[in-house]
C-alpha cells in the first residue's frame, strides 16, 4: 500500500468517525494534532484530506442557536445570495461570538460584497479566536492584494503558509509578491 493510499484511508476514517466525536470548533482538542500533521505533509495531495478535516471541525458548533443561521448562511452562499448569507452569518456571530468559522464566513461574504473594511474586521475577530486560520490569513492577503498593499499581502500569505504549507495558490502569490517587491518582472 502506498503512502498516499494510507493517508487517504486515514482521512476517510477520520471523516467517518467525525459524527461520533463531540461537536467541534476552533477549540477542538484534535486540532493541534491535525495542524501538526498538516505542517508535516509532504505534498498537496497529502495535505488535502487533513485540511478537509480541519475545515469540518471549524464548521461545527455545540451552540444550537448559532448552528441554524450558520447552516442557512452556507446555503445562501451556495446560491450566491451574499446579502442573505451575510445576514445569517451576522446572526450566527451574534448568537455565538466565539464561533471563529462563522466570523470567517462573514468575512468571506463581506469580501465578496466588496466591503473590505468590514471583512478585515471579521478576519481580525476570526484570527483572535483561531490564530491558525489559514483561510482567514489568505483572505487578508487577498484584500491587501486588491488594495495594492504588497507588503501586508505578502506577510499574510507567508503566515498562511506557515500554518498550511500547501495552501492552494498561496506559494505562487508569495513568489509573485516577492518578485514585485524586488523589482523583478513577474
Amino acid at each position: 500500500m502506498t503512502r498516499k493510499t494510507v493517508v487517504a484511508l486515514i482521512a476517510l476514517l477520520l471523516l467517518a468517525l467525525a459524527p461520533f466525536a463531540a461537536r467541534a470548533d476552533q477549540a477542538d482538542k484534535q486540532l493541534p494534532g491535525l495542524f501538526a500533521k498538516l505542517k508535516m505533509a509532504r505534498s498537496a495531495s497529502e495535505a488535502l484530506p487533513i485540511e478537509q478535516v480541519i475545515w469540518k471541525r471549524w464548521g461545527e458548533t455545540e451552540d444550537d442557536d448559532a448552528r441554524f443561521p450558520y447552516s442557512r448562511g452556507l446555503e445562501s452562499m451556495e446560491e450566491q445570495d451574499f446579502k442573505e448569507a451575510l445576514r445569517h452569518f451576522t446572526e450566527a456571530t451574534r448568537r455565538q461570538p466565539k464561533f471563529a468559522e462563522a466570523w470567517n464566513k462573514k468575512a468571506t461574504v463581506e469580501y465578496l460584497l466588496g466591503d473590505f473594511s468590514a471583512s478585515v474586521t471579521s478576519i481580525e475577530r476570526t484570527l483572535a479566536l483561531e490564530p491558525r486560520h489559514f483561510g482567514a490569513l489568505s483572505g487578508l492577503g487577498l484584500i491587501n492584494l486588491a488594495l495594492d498593499r504588497t507588503e501586508p499581502a505578502l506577510k499574510a500569505f507567508e503566515a498562511a503558509l506557515e500554518v498550511h504549507p500547501f495552501l492552494p495558490g498561496a506559494r505562487a502569490r508569495v513568489k509573485e509578491l516577492k518578485e514585485k517587491l524586488s523589482g523583478k518582472p513577474t
